[in-house]
């Protein structure tokens, strides 16, 4: 399969039937292949409902989203599905299983050899720092070893996209550098990258590109550093007060 070349999203809207309101409103952008792109607001202002439509989990009300490959075609369906990642901020996997049972299982859901996946699953838990708990219970684990489960589960396909949701919450100072560590490094491999979070100090040290939503529309985009540039703004956190409302 061609590689990825570009994300276009079309002038999309959603609202869902119980709601009053828009919880998006005509968003368009693009995203390169390679880039790391944070996509930041208040809670409500659109973040989550943006990342399940881009991940194919819901349907817009208006719009579209098109993934362009190199080779000039786009990619959709299971196809589409082979070579997204994503990392949810709930933990996505099952408690009383080990590291190693749990990726097992997830990579045979993308059709990986038994090979393949030993070998990816040695290779990312080593990366991570959890070879040594590889095969203990996860129930026993402490928050930022969780998080780097979660990790391993949404790269075990090697995906051409990766959304992560909030990957270091709730996590301690070391398992924070250690995850973003991996991440830059995952990012410097080509993957591209599209992150919520609300620590936005470390948005501001990882993501290359910003999208700021406030209530559904997109009030900034484009480079971090250029943004923060443009709107005589101290630092990420300063310019998010600046230009968002709260929700």
């Amino acid at each position: 399969m061609s590689s990825l070349a570009h994300i276009e999203i079309n002038d999309i809207s959603k609202k869902y039937k119980s709601a009053s309101f828009e919880s998006l409103s005509n968003v368009s952008f693009s995203i390169n292949a390679g880039q790391t792109i944070g996509v930041l607001g208040p809670n409500g202002a659109g973040k989550t409902t943006l990342i399940s439509i881009l991940c194919g989990l819901i349907e817009p009300t208006k719009g579209n989203v098109t993934y362009q490959l190199k080779n000039g075609n786009s990619i959709t369906g299971v196809d589409l599905k082979k070579i997204i990642g994503f990392v949810p901020q709930e933990y996505a996997f099952y408690h009383e299983l080990t590291p190693v049972q749990n990726i097992n299982y997830f990579g045979s859901l993308y059709n990986l050899s038994k090979d393949e996946i030993k070998e990816k699953t040695a290779s990312l838990l080593s990366i991570l720092g959890l070879s040594s708990v590889a095969n203990k219970r996860i129930n026993t684990f402490s928050g930022g070893m969780k998080r780097k489960v979660n990790l391993a589960i949404g790269l075990i396909h090697n995906p051409s996209i990766l959304f992560l949701d909030e990957p270091t919450v709730g996590v301690d100072v070391q398992s924070k550098l250690s995850i973003i560590q991996f991440l830059k490094e995952t990012s410097k491999q080509g993957t591209t990258i599209i992150y919520t979070s609300h620590h936005l100090s470390e948005a501001e040290d990882f993501c290359d590109q910003l999208l700021l939503i406030s209530k559904g529309k997109i009030v900034a985009e484009g480079e971090t550093q250029k943004l923060i540039q443009k709107y005589n703004a101290k630092d990420l956190q300063s310019l998010f007060i600046q230009l968002t409302e709260a929700e």
